[in-house]
């Protein structure tokens, strides 16, 4: 009967009360099926580390494939995906071993064997080999309809907003009646939040609704989740006071999952820019999530940024009353009470400060910077205080030469004040003797500074030449040299020339005949026009020639 409970409460998931008999059973039972129960027992075990249980449960043998497959099972459910790995590995040796002959029996073990590596993989990070082996085993088209939609589940999940067609293919195979017997709880959650978000992704919020309500029906843990795919699908459709409306009526419905439901609203908030909405919303949380670092300094930053730098200090004073009365393990909150004690030090609230820094200073004793902090805190308000714990801090360095630092030269720099200070090594070598100072500077040679030669045609009574250092091309009485090849005055070329030259001269300096676009040409476009001078220039020498004649 109690075998017979046990597996009832197997059934129904209740998995602690479940271990509790079948403990009780293999205590009191020896017969030949206690492989069987310590099989069932580590089934039991896998489950409790999957639902994150903090029953304490003993290690098992590992002789069998089932024992080995189930600790497997165990160590995913912890989150221990390459130890987990290497075990599955080891159940499928074991199994290829214990049937030999019968191949269609190995084969559908197999198949399960492999979805589980293949999670272990995509849990690593190592996509691309666990979806090779979905795809592997959904071509062989294995019988178990189960194992089809955990992998078609996964392979959407690669997929993620990509490829939403091959993903909504593949989760129409997660959607059969037959599967309510097939997976637990857990599976079939996971899988119709995953359809949730592929109904958001395709843009189908209507059915996107109708999965969400269905979800918060069957697990009203799910309603953080229910919540955000709600804001998101409104949000997409620009509907920010709908969604905001959700956010808030979740919130006041499950407190319990109010925080991250309650973040996501201030974040629509500031996008709108209502930093009081956005302020009312934080206040809004209760208990242990309103005094979080993370929320405590959202608010101070929020207060800051509305002028309200009284609101910010209260909220520091409330968080570190609130942490001093709970007595929560402080090791974190180092931060926390370092930036309280310099907002309150800042604002001239010493006694508060003092508060934090006495908090600060429990945490690490040794902390000079903390105790001097607090040192200054304490000469606010409370002088003996100040003295009694100065005297732990330490003395200041005798070495420091004040006589050399309250000096004058200190405003010439550090090297003066280094040159003034020092004394002179009587062991070194070059170093001067008393005495001898004198003598060197006489011997010293002093080089003269020689004069300049002046040019030989130099006359002294002549004022020089107020352009001689401008270049000869530059000055006011340069003359360019002639040069009779090229002509600078514009010669009348008409009627002179070979047979035809004159009508090309006359077009030449017809106005009514020149092109119209000769202003309007770019610098770059006029340096195109140089090769035709120098039809010009061999115009210029018949000339000359014909002069001669």
């Amino acid at each position: 009967m109690k075998e017979l409970k046990a597996q009832v409460l197997y059934r129904l998931e209740n998995y602690e009360d479940c271990y509790k008999v079948y403990k009780e059973v293999i205590k009191n039972t020896h017969d030949e099926y206690e492989d069987e129960r310590e099989t069932n027992l580590a089934a039991v075990i896998a489950n409790l580390a999957a639902t994150q249980s903090k029953v304490d449960v003993p290690d098992l043998r590992e002789s069998t494939y089932e024992l080995v497959y189930n600790a497997a099972c165990s160590l995913i459910g912890k989150g221990q995906y390459i130890e987990a790995e290497k075990k599955l590995r080891l159940a499928e040796k074991l199994w290829k071993e214990a049937l030999e002959d019968d191949e269609d029996e190995i084969l559908d073990e197999i198949h399960i064997l492999k979805v589980q590596q293949a999670y272990c993989m995509q849990m690593q990070g190592r996509e691309k080999d666990s979806q090779n082996i979905y795809t592997s085993i959904l071509k062989e088209k294995p019988t178990d309809v189960g194992l089809v939609a955990v992998a078609n589940n996964n392979m959407a999940v690669i997929n993620r907003d990509q490829n939403l067609f091959d993903s909504k293919k593949r989760m129409k195979n997660t959607l059969l009646d037959e599967l309510d017997h097939k997976l637990n709880s857990r599976q079939k959650k996971i899988i119709l939040m995953n359809n949730c978000l592929l109904a958001l992704y395709t843009n189908q919020n209507v059915l996107c609704n109708q999965y969400c309500d269905k979800l918060l029906a069957k697990y009203p843990d799910a309603a953080e989740t229910v919540a955000l795919i709600k804001a998101v699908s409104f949000s997409k459709d620009n509907k920010m006071a709908e969604a905001v409306k959700t956010l808030e009526e979740y919130s006041n419905k499950y407190p319990a999952k109010q925080l991250y439901i309650r973040l996501a609203a201030v974040q629509l908030y500031l996008n709108q820019g209502d930093i009081k909405s956005a302020v009312s919303s934080l206040e809004g949380l209760s208990g242990e999530n309103k005094f979080r670092p993370g929320i405590v300094s959202a608010l101070v930053s929020l207060y800051l940024a509305s002028q309200d730098r009284d609101r910010a200090s209260k909220i520091l004073e409330q968080t570190v009353d609130w942490y001093r009365k709970t007595k929560v393990n402080a090791s974190d909150l180092t931060t926390l009470w370092r930036q309280a004690a310099d907002f309150h030090l800042r604002g001239g609230e010493s006694t508060v400060a003092a508060k934090s820094l006495e908090e600060l200073l429990k945490v690490q004793p040794d902390d000079k910077k903390t105790m001097a902090q607090l040192v200054i805190a304490y000469a606010q308000f409370d002088a003996k205080k100040a003295l009694a714990l100065s005297r732990k801090l330490p003395q200041l360095d005798p070495v420091t030469d004040v006589d050399v630092l309250e000096s004058s030269n200190w405003v010439m720099g550090a090297k003066v004040i280094k040159k003034v200070g020092a004394k002179p090594d009587p062991t070194s070598p070059g170093t001067p003797t008393p005495g001898t100072g004198d003598v060197q500077k006489q011997n010293k040679p002093r080089h003269k500074k020689k004069k300049g030669k002046l040019p030989a045609n130099y006359d002294p009574n002549v004022e020089p030449d107020p352009e001689r250092w401008l270049p000869r091309h530059e000055r006011s009485g340069f003359r360019k040299k002639r040069d009779r090849r090229v002509r600078t005055e514009p010669v009348n070329t008409v009627g002179k020339g070979t047979q035809g030259a004159a009508t090309g001269a006359q077009d030449q300096f017809d106005i009514t005949k020149m092109p119209s676009q000769v202003k309007t040409q770019s610098p770059a476009a006029a340096l195109g026009e140089g090769p035709r001078q120098s039809h010009k220039k061999g115009q210029g020498n018949k000339n000359k020639k014909n002069k001669r004649r």
